[in-house]
């Protein structure tokens, strides 16, 4: 197992990608805590997974907040006593004309996107220099490397997270601590509304949306020892987008 007795933290980890992520850690032999603020969804999943005896713990948390992103990673070392992997995921978007885009929305957009990224990733790289190391796997997006109308927030702070990637990678890579991300494109995932889908297909060269567990096989990859010389890299998994 790629995985084995390993805690791995994932926010956002109550739904799509996150929780399909979760899944696979476990399959993986993974010890792993949900962080969401759905708490009804969240505590559902961690009662799924405990159901098929793995080890999962669920923390409702708003990663945009300095004090309950510190309080996932204290409930992490009470319950499991270190965490080695950390899946920064969740994340917002919507599309808006930036002529009418308010400021408030600029600026929550970017916090959950962008500094919510910072802040857990802050927190997991305190954790891990005093256990020895462990591996970050941040989700960007496709549109993180190119514009798309009426995203301007939500681009502006995927391409934060992609230079913000980059920089702790080089920051600590003598430290034992791999930074990564994965930059998806169209994903199945509840947040795509359903009328929204057949038009997105045609945009993909695949001409179709990706499936969560497609993404969650990259951040494995990511997160274990299959990638171990590789930090600092934007892994996009996007259908041939970003190759047009």
């Amino acid at each position: 197992m790629k995985l084995q007795d390993k805690v791995a933290v994932i926010t956002g980890g109550a739904s799509g990608i996150g929780a399909a992520t979760a899944r696979l850690f476990v399959q993986e032999g993974a010890k792993v805590v949900l962080v969401d603020l759905n708490e009804e969804k969240g505590k559902a999943f961690e009662a799924e997974l405990k159901a098929q005896n793995a080890d999962a713990l669920f923390v409702k948390a708003n990663i945009t907040s300095e004090e309950e992103v510190q309080n996932i990673f204290k409930e992490t070392i009470a319950t499991f006593g270190k965490v080695d992997v950390v899946f920064n995921n969740a994340g917002i978007g919507r599309v808006t004309p930036t002529e009418n885009l308010e400021y408030a929305e600029w600026r929550n957009t970017v916090n959950v996107d962008l500094d919510g990224v910072f802040l857990v990733a802050r927190e997991a790289i305190r954790e891990m220099l005093k256990s020895g190391g462990g591996t970050i796997v941040n989700t960007a997006s496709m549109y993180g490397w190119v514009g798309s109308p009426g995203s301007a927030a939500y681009n502006a702070a995927k391409g934060g997270v992609i230079n913000l990637t980059r920089s702790l990678a080089l920051e600590y890579a003598t430290r034992n601590i791999r930074v990564n991300a994965l930059a998806p494109g169209f994903i199945d995932t509840p947040i795509i509304p359903e009328e929204s889908k057949e038009v997105l297909k045609t945009m993909t060269p695949m001409q179709r949306l990706g499936e969560s567990e497609e993404m969650a096989k990259a951040v494995l990859f990511m997160a274990s020892d299959d990638s171990s010389f590789m930090t600092g890299n934007v892994l996009t998994v996007d259908g041939g987008y970003t190759a047009q």
